[in-house]
């Protein structure tokens, strides 16, 4: 099927020095190549008559945040493998609000955005505000899905949401040694799909790259950043989230310097573009934290496992604005946070320690409150799970004779003697997440690369979990 959509050619227009030229596809791919296609090249494409292709691979969540959308059958292929190139006008079967102007269709972009008043082909993302584009952008960058082993864009009407899924997708000119996954939903706000008050989410799998070689990327990064952001073009309504240009975790912000991609690993960041207001509230980013926070009680050993360490991030999108944030807790005694501010940004490290915690279910609220006019407010709650497991009274306790897993705690290699041939072993985060996995003949796991903290080691038999081990990296 693959091959029969890159048969489909589309046909450009562009300006060069007041001389107006159309290529095929082909030609495009070296003019582009050569440097010769710049943003202020004018490009139309003629759009040929698409099948109506249906998604028909593996229905998987990823990420353990879940806001994912899982592909199935009734997402639409939104256009051709392609690079550059845009769908055909879709009408929505609702009123979309942006900043107070509705839209009834869009335009969906290869290059990681939507638009409303016309498509765009641009590769190479700008910093916002800007007065050229209308867009919403979950990672404004050089998408390109013409590889073989690449993704596509694949998107969803509902009655009341629209919802775009960036399916591992790789980057110009035809890379995928490296490869983006990330998702877009708009609503009228009556879809549950989105969070209660908010119009739109962002949502990011596994992020690998972030600039094309058209743009001066080398292997996926440097060059010009891919912004995400929204910018409605009068200069005035706009925000960002951030720009990107390379690997790793750091994060300082909408407007200071460029960040890392991984940032966005498993994020998911929602907001209301509704209202008419210039002042849009503060987002919240919560990786891997949509839901439940699980941790486990029983622990005499070692006090500090009895504990949950995460992040939360909190960001004004407008230039300047100060945030002021309280954080309580239902059973304050267990709750404690670091708080790193950085401009218009500010990270809280918080730790929930369940020691001597009765199980149960207990609360973090979280309000943040930006200084603009008229002054905005985001509430989070952020349930905490705590259980008690006997089998974690230690952390080399095991109940199965003969199963020994050592050196615990451990900074590298985790060494697991007396499993039955057919045990499975899976590492899992606090949260649940599957970190590695392996079998009876792997019978060690390397665990250098992860970062320090607790982990669970799961082992199962014949589809039972026989054993639950807790895990410290050091």
């Amino acid at each position: 099927m693959r091959a029969l959509l890159l048969g489909i050619i589309g046909l450009f227009t562009f300006t060069t020095t007041g001389q107006t030229l159309k290529v095929d596809s082909k030609e495009y791919e070296r003019l582009k190549s050569q440097g010769m296609i710049t943003n202020q090249s004018v490009i139309d494409l003629v759009h040929s008559n698409n099948p109506v292709i249906h998604y028909t691979g593996n229905s998987t969540k990823s990420g353990v945040c879940d806001c994912l959308i899982p592909l199935d059958s009734t997402f639409l292929l939104a256009m051709a493998p392609n690079d550059d190139l845009y769908s055909n006008s879709i009408y929505l079967p609702f009123s979309f609000s942006f900043y107070g102007t509705s839209y009834d269709s869009l335009y969906i972009n290869n290059n990681g955005n939507i638009s409303f008043t016309t498509p765009y082909n641009t590769f190479t993302a700008f910093t916002f505000p800007d007065p050229s584009f209308n867009m919403i952008a979950p990672f404004w960058a050089d998408v390109d899905t013409r590889s073989t082993n690449g993704g596509n864009v694949w998107y969803k009407l509902n009655p009341h949401s629209l919802v775009i899924v960036w399916d591992h997708v790789g980057y110009f000119s035809m890379m995928e040694d490296k490869l983006n996954t990330f998702q877009l939903i708009i609503s009228d706000g009556q879809d549950t799909l989105v969070p209660a008050g908010n119009n739109v989410s962002f949502c990011y799998g596994d992020m690998q790259w972030t600039t094309g070689s058209a743009s001066g990327g080398i292997n996926g990064f440097s060059g010009s950043p891919a912004t995400v952001g929204v910018n409605i073009g009068n200069g005035l309504d706009y925000f960002q989230v951030g720009q990107f240009d390379t690997l790793g975790t750091a994060f300082d912000g909408p407007y200071n310097t460029i960040d890392q991609v991984d940032f966005l690993d498993n994020q998911e960041i929602y907001f209301n573009l509704a209202g008419t207001t210039t002042n849009i509230p503060p987002l919240v980013m919560s990786s891997l934290i949509c839901d439940t926070i699980d941790v486990y009680t029983g622990d005499t050993l070692h006090k500090s496992l009895n504990a949950v360490d995460f992040s939360i991030g909190v960001s004004t999108p407008e230039i300047g604005q100060l945030l002021s944030t309280t954080i309580q807790c239902s059973l304050p005694s267990a709750l404690s946070y670091v708080e790193t501010p950085n401009g218009e940004f500010s990270q809280y490290d918080v730790t929930f320690d369940a020691t001597n915690v009765q199980p149960g279910i207990y609360t973090i609220e979280m309000d943040v409150t930006d200084n603009g006019v008229p002054a905005q407010t985001v509430h989070k709650t952020i349930p905490v799970r705590v259980m008690y497991d006997s089998n974690l009274s230690g952390l080399n306790t095991l109940t199965e004779e003969g199963l020994v897993v050592y050196p615990n705690p451990t900074s590298s290699i985790l060494n697991l003697e007396g499993l039955h041939a057919a045990d499975k072993i899976q590492l899992l985060d606090l949260q649940g997440k599957l970190i590695l996995s392996g079998n009876q003949q792997s019978k060690s796991l390397d665990i250098s690369t992860l970062e320090k903290g607790v982990y669970l080691l799961r082992i199962s038999r014949e589809g039972k979990h026989i054993q639950i081990v807790k895990i410290l990296k050091d």
